[in-house]
């Protein structure tokens, strides 16, 4: 079933705050799937989307949460449980900015990687909007520190996702504590088997959506190259595509250190994005990713969860994976929400099994093979990332939110809104992306202007 489609946000029932709100944050026409999910989740009906990143989804259970909040009542009135901590983050932000209109709107994250005892301090002073992870959540509720029983709205968020992640029975344990009566909203890029099982207990007479995706738009090439010259030729490529922002899938993380290693000693701006990696560090090579201060980031399959960009320009596969639906699932990183994209594959000499394997997975033919031979440096030289980052030795615990540090570097020191990039915030300090032209006065300025009332520590990171 798909509601008759709004032609504008005010054909809904939106109160006139939200409507403001949205205009100020230059949402015009709703996008498909905010044309048909809204309708529904705005009647507090339960809803099963089928919706991507990049495809406008979060305003959905944003603006469909916060219209049903009571905000003289500081308890858990909404959950939102997504895959993994960097999207939880997005989302907490999204709602944030969606909920700007309401003064006393407390958004919590739930996260694994950081201390339970802020978490439970945060929840002792009360909040309305819960985002997290599954088996943060379940800690929090199974040590009495998060308490469901006012709660009016459940979001699953990329419930395919989480599945595949094996979040299922923590998912199913969350759901469980949660009232009957509360509207539920599960949202999924694709629909495997278990959303079904997921579904049924949990959702009342859903109504299920499905919003038309622009096709992706990927130029895919597979290289044949010897052993010995891998490397040199994912240099190559890299050199010749310039992309601006590249994600290099190897299989272990062994070859990860030794491809990074390599990418730097050609004067690449390369960061490896290891399962090792303290949350601090993860959360840092993540903000330089992001914010566009570096050109590649080099991961396995599992500590690439939660990368979400949509913008990503590039993904190159160092070798071939064994599994071709994991091939997919990786090229599927670019060409995002109708943008175009790049997927090269580099194919050793006991690799064209694999790529038969795909071919015939895919169903799409044969793939397009290309020689490394062509590959030629471009006359503008090394893909240099557009942005440097200032990190701010402050965060959360200070209570610094993006928009002071941003406040400050435009209305007090002068620099423009576009010279300023992404700004994440954390636990362990503030990163903010800017031009990379402007990064000496950015330092220079931060060192006499003050970011909510007091001058803060800074230093430069990542390059």
């Amino acid at each position: 079933m798909n509601p008759v489609p709004p032609a504008s946000f005010s054909s809904l029932p939106l109160e006139a705050s939200f409507l403001e709100t949205l205009t100020q944050l230059g949402f015009t026409t709703p996008t498909p799937i905010q044309a048909a999910a809204l309708p529904a989740a705005l009647e507090g009906r339960d809803l099963i989307a089928r919706a991507s990143t990049g495809s406008g989804k979060t305003a959905v259970f944003a603006l469909a949460l916060l219209t049903r909040l009571n905000l003289k009542f500081f308890g858990v009135q909404a959950l939102v449980l997504c895959p993994t901590r960097e999207l939880a983050d997005q989302v907490a932000i999204e709602v944030r900015r969606l909920g700007r209109s309401r003064d006393q709107l407390k958004v919590v994250t739930l996260c694994g990687g950081v201390p339970l005892r802020g978490q439970a301090d945060s929840l002792a002073h009360g909040a309305h909007v819960i985002v997290g992870t599954p088996g943060r959540v379940l800690d929090h509720l199974s040590r009495k520190t998060l308490v469901l029983d006012g709660l009016r709205t459940l979001v699953f968020d990329e419930a395919d996702r989480m599945l595949e992640m094996g979040f299922v029975d923590d998912m199913t344990a969350v759901a469980r504590q949660c009232p009957s009566d509360r509207q539920t909203l599960l949202f999924s890029a694709t629909y495997p088997p278990g959303i079904d099982a997921l579904a049924g207990p949990f959702l009342r007479n859903p109504v299920t959506v499905t919003a038309p995706q622009a096709e992706a738009t990927i130029d895919q090439r597979f290289y044949e190259v010897l052993d010995e010259t891998q490397q040199v030729v994912l240099a190559a490529l890299l050199v010749h595509f310039r992309p601006e922002l590249c994600l290099v899938f190897v299989n272990t993380k062994a070859q990860g250190r030794d491809v990074v290693s390599f990418l730097r000693g050609q004067g690449l701006a390369a960061l490896e994005l290891s399962g090792d990696l303290e949350q601090r560090d993860r959360d840092e090579a993540m903000a330089l990713f992001a914010g566009r201060c570096l050109s590649v980031i080099v991961a396995t399959d599992v500590a690439s969860r939660g990368l979400d960009i949509p913008a990503l320009d590039a993904v190159v596969n160092f070798e071939v994976t064994p599994d071709p639906e994991v091939h997919v699932h990786r090229v599927g990183r670019t060409g995002r929400a109708g943008q175009t994209g790049l997927a090269l594959t580099l194919v050793g000499p006991r690799e064209r099994t694999l790529v038969r394997r795909i071919e015939d997975f895919a169903g799409r033919g044969p793939v397009v093979w290309a020689s490394p031979a062509d590959l030629e440096p471009s006359p503008l030289g090394l893909p240099v990332p557009p942005r440097a980052m200032v990190k701010l030795l402050d965060g959360k615990k200070d209570k610094i939110r993006p928009g002071d540090v941003l406040g400050a570097l435009t209305a007090a020191a002068g620099f423009t809104r576009d010279q300023i990039g992404a700004i994440k915030v954390t636990e362990w300090g503030t990163w903010v992306a800017v031009d990379r032209g402007i990064v000496d006065a950015v330092m220079k300025a931060l060192a006499t202007v003050p970011v909510k009332g007091k001058v803060r520590r800074a230093v430069r990171v990542g390059d």
